[in-house]
């Protein structure tokens, strides 16, 4: 593992190893010079290569002929910022051990961990990678859409930014509520070379995978969102049996009205404006009247998922998700006056239905009293007739 360049007299020692520490001596015409190597390695946990939330474990060894210096251990990350790392007991002059604070994707790069030592004056710099593999995505994502339109749900995978160089597994599941089924709409695997193969699996509703997507990225369309297809997707990761995941909420915001059709003159409809999920403190649901006042705004309260608002005149009515002062998505619906015979008919039938009703009652009425009349005479008869039979009994008597 050693060799002896000519032209310099330097020795090359390959592979070094702990126990290659010592004193080298070299000897030229009659001219001794002696060298002491001291030797560091630095390990790291699981080869480098983590998840989010993983806190790597460094181990920092040294061999000497001389006796161990006690060490100073600064490391710093890939921002070139320090960490301030926990040093695990059992702690000896040749070995020390030390904990990293749980990783983020944001952690990849290359770290420095620098050795410093006043006697013996050392100052050296050891560098190491950390790949984290993960999402560019937030860890919870939340993504708005009205019924009836179309919604791409992206994750974005830093393998490509960390050079990641090992294969590994994924899926992608959809579940409506936190206590209902989950359901797995695709799986995936991508290989060592960067290489990624999907498998669509059988969903209670249609979706697409796009085509032509960047190898780091995880894609679903939804072609015509439906009010049911809100809920939480989640992507996960999988490696050497640990996990990585990252979530995206879809909310989905319809409309409607009660009654639904023409509004007739004099009547008043409701609109309803929805979510299919309780909204964050920032965000909330808003109507608004197109070209109206600040009579004709009605906002919902904190964290309500619907709003409803009561109106009286035709006009074009605007619905508002609006997060930190933002319009995210609108729906409008088109309050429509209803003709005028429309209006007449109703009236009519309001009139004709008032006069049946009084008509109907006078009618049960009138039976009643007939009824009753019927009854009474019924009666006096059945009472004359026990009459004579009594007096007939009488006079055969007699």
């Amino acid at each position: 593992r050693s060799e002896m360049i000519r032209n310099s007299k330097h020795l090359k020692v390959l592979d070094l190893r702990l126990s290659d520490a010592g004193i080298y001596t070299c000897e030229c015409n009659s001219q001794i010079v002696s060298i002491s190597l001291h030797v560091f390695k630095l390990m790291i946990s699981l080869d480098g290569h983590f998840l989010p939330n993983e806190a790597p474990e460094l181990t920092l060894m040294q061999n000497s002929s001389h006796p161990l210096p006690n060490l100073a251990i600064t490391l710093f990350n890939s921002n070139k910022n320090i960490v301030n790392p926990k040093l695990l007991p059992h702690k000896t002059p040749q070995k020390y051990n030390l904990q990293l604070k749980q990783l983020e994707a944001t952690d990849s790069g290359t770290w420095i961990c620098h050795i410093h030592s006043d006697s013996p004056l050392i100052n050296q710099n050891i560098s190491f990678d950390v790949k984290v593999l993960g999402f560019q995505n937030p860890d919870l994502d939340r993504k708005y859409a009205t019924v009836d339109s179309t919604v791409i749900l992206s994750w974005w995978l830093n393998v490509q930014n960390i050079k990641w160089r090992e294969g590994f597994t994924g899926q992608l599941n959809w579940k409506q509520q936190e206590s209902m089924t989950t359901h797995e709409l695709l799986n995936f695997n991508v290989t060592a070379q960067g290489k990624q193969h999907k498998t669509q699996k059988c969903s209670r509703f249609r979706f697409e995978i796009p085509e032509n997507t960047p190898e780091n990225t995880i894609e679903v369309k939804l072609p015509k969102v439906h009010f049911n297809h809100s809920g939480k997707y989640q992507c996960q990761l999988a490696y050497k049996g640990r996990y990585a995941q990252s979530n995206i909420e879809l909310v989905v915001m319809k409309v409607t009205a009660n009654p639904v059709g023409p509004l007739p003159r004099g009547a008043e409809m409701t609109l309803i404006c929805q979510v299919s999920s309780p909204l964050p403190p920032n965000a909330h649901l808003c109507w608004e009247r197109v070209n109206g006042t600040q009579m004709d705004i009605k906002k919902s309260k904190q964290q309500e998922a619907k709003v409803e608002v009561n109106v009286s005149a035709a006009g074009l009515w605007s619905c508002h998700l609006i997060e930190d002062n933002d319009k995210k998505i609108s729906l409008h619906y088109s309050v429509e006056e209803a003709p005028v015979w429309i209006s007449y008919v109703i009236t009519g039938a309001s009139i004709g239905g008032s006069v049946l009703v009084v008509g109907l009652a006078c009618l049960w009425i009138v039976s009643g009293i007939s009824w009753q009349r019927r009854r009474q005479r019924a009666k006096r008869m059945a009472q004359a007739r026990q009459y004579l039979l009594e007096n007939k009994t009488c006079q055969c008597q007699q």
